[in-house]
């Protein structure tokens, strides 16, 4: 039985040790998850060079040591954050152009060891580099076998919509699947959040009507627990979700977590793999425990009336 939900790795080789992200990793994959989600520029900020590559690199031993794991696990890497050189992020990120995109792979290839990725994603928008250049470097990609599949994220919806007009156009493969910020409460719309620094990183209704409305498209959701903010007091909520809104919905989340016996995370995980479109939560973890919850969470199946109490609730 596979588990509707990613492992998020971005902490891998850095706040998260190489003996722990193997439990992680072991624990997972032992449950039935399949789907691993990592970038190149992993986690860049963590490092006083500036370089990332360090998650990748971790998962990559992992699948050295654990003979038969990279056939049944998929692995999803990302392309277009990693800053190169001199200068300030984001001014100095590698970008999306042909030559980028091609550098990029092979780098995360060696460093995952292996020979292919089954979901490559551009990690942000690159307006410098022309849709049909991104857009044939990738689809190279897919026919040499280093790429499955193709998918955007941070990307705004219209941009998203082009460059898949643009593939069918040229007989291309293009993405079918998109990875945005997404939970169960948001901020006011047009309120900075702290941790977030993607202008287009945020599902909206807009993003559910097309992926509902688009078969091929699948929904990828980070920041689904919002960093612990829904059960953990020494992390509250941003000021950007103080609104009516939200407290009417932690309400009604506290209400069914207590008739169901289970926590706040679980309930909004199950919330989001069983919804209309059903989303892959992406969840990181720095302990086999917090693991444990979210693997519950994602196989929680709501009772329709309670999926329409927290539907109706905003």
């Amino acid at each position: 039985m596979t588990v509707n939900l990613a492992l998020g790795t971005m902490r891998f080789g850095s706040d998260v040790d190489e003996r722990t992200a193997f439990d992680l990793l072991d624990r997972f994959v032992d449950a039935g998850g399949t789907m691993i989600d990592t970038a190149n520029c992993y986690a860049f900020w963590s490092d006083p060079d500036g370089a990332g590559g360090h998650s990748e690199r971790v998962i990559g031993e992992w699948l050295s040591r654990r003979p038969g794991a990279r056939n049944r696990v998929r692995l999803s890497t990302k392309v277009g954050a990693q800053p190169i050189g001199a200068g300030q992020w984001p001014a100095n990120r590698e970008g999306l152009s042909a030559p980028a995109i091609q550098t990029a792979v092979e780098g995360s290839l060696q460093r995952l060891r292996t020979d292919h990725v089954d979901l490559y994603w551009t990690h942000m928008e690159d307006r410098s580099a022309p849709l049909e250049e991104t857009g044939y470097a990738l689809a190279q990609l897919v026919k040499s076998g280093a790429v499955c599949r193709l998918g955007a994220s941070n990307h705004a919806l219209w941009r998203v919509e082009r460059a898949r007009g643009v593939a069918r156009d040229n007989g291309w493969p293009g993405y079918t699947a998109l990875q945005l910020r997404h939970s169960y409460v948001t901020p006011r719309p047009g309120a900075a959040v702290p941790d977030q620094g993607h202008r287009f990183g945020w599902v909206t209704d807009d993003v559910l009507d097309y992926v509902s409305s688009d078969r091929e498209l699948a929904l990828w959701a980070y920041t689904p627990l919002l960093n612990g903010s829904y059960t953990r007091e020494d992390r509250p909520l941003p000021e950007a979700y103080d609104h009516p809104g939200t407290a009417r919905r932690l309400a009604v989340l506290s209400e069914v977590a207590g008739e169901l016996g289970v926590t706040r995370n679980q309930v909004v995980l199950a919330w989001l793999t069983g919804g209309v479109p059903a989303v892959t939560p992406i969840v990181g973890a720095s302990s086999v425990a917090q693991l444990e919850e979210a693997l519950n969470g994602a196989a929680l199946v709501l009772p329709e009336e309670v999926r329409t109490r927290l539907d109706a609730t905003a």
